[in-house]
């Protein structure tokens, strides 16, 4: 455990956005668990709570402070578990933005005249991130910033082409590649959104 002063430090890395502010923010918290459990009062107030989430089922038994939205890394690593947990989260969000991107850029220019006549559509936008929202299996929250976006401005004339690179992304490819990494995950959403075999499910 880190000293500063005297005193333990503890990282908690958070994610929210400037709603956060209202709604609370979801904590990835590392440190001795000592510690982090003395300071649980403040961590249970930042946290957004339950609210109408559903719980995954099979998650009985386990610790409920994860569906109130903050979890303890201290029993898997030392100060620092915490921001890396976060630091992969970040990882995938710029994954999922640049995935979105991608899908609503090639929508937009499905009217390119560079195709044939036939194979051309004009797609609204807006409704085409709407109708995404209701039922389908790439809804979320960055999804619904998307459809807010396209309803008020479907021209997105006035953000910037730019983005800033904070670094998480690298830091997130460099540890897939330190830890070569499976796609378990990508299997186990596949077979539970589609009904995908794979081997070994039954």
């Amino acid at each position: 455990m880190f000293q500063g002063a005297g005193r333990p430090y503890v990282d908690v890395g958070t994610s929210g956005g400037i709603w956060g502010l209202e709604r609370g923010y979801c904590m990835m918290i590392g440190g001795d668990e000592a510690v982090v459990r003395r300071i649980d009062p403040i961590l249970a107030t930042l946290a957004p709570g339950r609210g109408d989430i559903p719980l995954t089922p099979g998650r009985e038994g386990r610790d409920t402070r994860v569906e109130n939205g903050y979890m303890y890394c201290v029993y898997c690593g030392p100060v620092g578990s915490g921001h890396f947990v976060k630091m992969v989260h970040n990882g995938i969000e710029y994954e999922l933005m640049q995935a979105y991107a991608e899908g609503f850029h090639i929508l937009k220019h499905k009217d390119s005249k560079d195709l044939p006549e036939t194979e051309r559509y004009e797609l609204d936008l807006a409704d085409v991130a709407e109708v995404w929202r209701r039922g389908s299996v790439v809804s979320s929250w960055l999804l619904d910033l998307t459809a807010d976006a396209l309803a008020t401005d479907g021209s997105l004339d006035r953000f910037s082409t730019e983005v800033a690179d904070s670094g998480e992304g690298r830091w997130t490819i460099e540890a897939a590649i330190e830890e070569a990494v499976p796609a378990q995950v990508l299997s186990a959403m596949r077979f539970g959104f589609g009904g995908h075999k794979e081997f070994g499910v039954k």
